[in-house]
């Protein structure tokens, strides 16, 4: 039996066929093939799907994606997601322990390798995509949790004067051919700049 959270978590909440809609999704082919990230997306969706039917609220369409949204995308502001937790805690959702219950694509990794030894003979563009998006990100919110603290334990001391305050991280990349410059984040998601996305459609 799997004891790693995402088999404790199917157990619990009676995911059935979660591991083999899993591992299909993993080695599929083309456009049926999906990512960690995507995956754990998809594990969490029903997790939350479940919390909502034990809770006797029967979801509506896209209602379960989009609470999933609320709950865990950067750019919901924190009033909307607090909102959120609050009216699905009224509702009888536990949303604490649903949350904590929530899976990373590197637990889906583990799982699918570790527990259901599925394999891979090399990683996908998405897949590698996927994991240099994770790598990038936790940089970024681990320096802005470090700039946040400094400041906020020099503002303690008296030595900088600032109100509530805010810290984003935003890395830049310039292609030094054509000028133009992307966020990180675009980068990776039109996986070319614009003079070489223009080179590779008049090839």
């Amino acid at each position: 039996m799997c004891t790693c959270k995402l088999g404790r978590v199917a157990t619990q909440y009676e995911l059935a066929g979660l591991n083999d809609d899993l591992v299909a999704y993993w080695t599929g082919d083309g456009d049926d093939q999906r990512s960690t990230r995507e995956l754990a997306t998809y594990v969490n969706h029903r997790v939350l799907e479940a919390a909502l039917e034990e809770a006797d609220i029967p979801p509506k369409e896209g209602e379960v994606e989009n609470t999933y949204r609320l709950l865990t995308d950067d750019d919901v502001s924190s009033g909307t997601r607090v909102q959120t937790r609050n009216e699905l805690q009224r509702d009888g959702v536990p949303i604490d322990r649903v949350e904590s219950d929530f899976v990373s694509h590197q637990t889906v990794y583990n799982h699918l390798t570790d527990c259901l030894g599925a394999k891979l003979e090399t990683p996908s563009d998405e897949e590698r995509l996927e994991r240099s998006s994770e790598k990038l990100g936790a940089l970024q919110n681990r320096t802005a949790a470090v700039t946040a603290d400094t400041v906020a334990q020099l503002e303690r001391n008296e030595v900088v004067a600032i109100g509530d305050f805010d810290v984003t991280v935003s890395v830049t990349v310039t292609c030094e051919d054509c000028l133009q410059e992307y966020t990180i984040r675009e980068l990776l998601e039109n996986r070319a700049c614009d003079c070489h996305a223009t080179d590779a459609d008049g090839a």
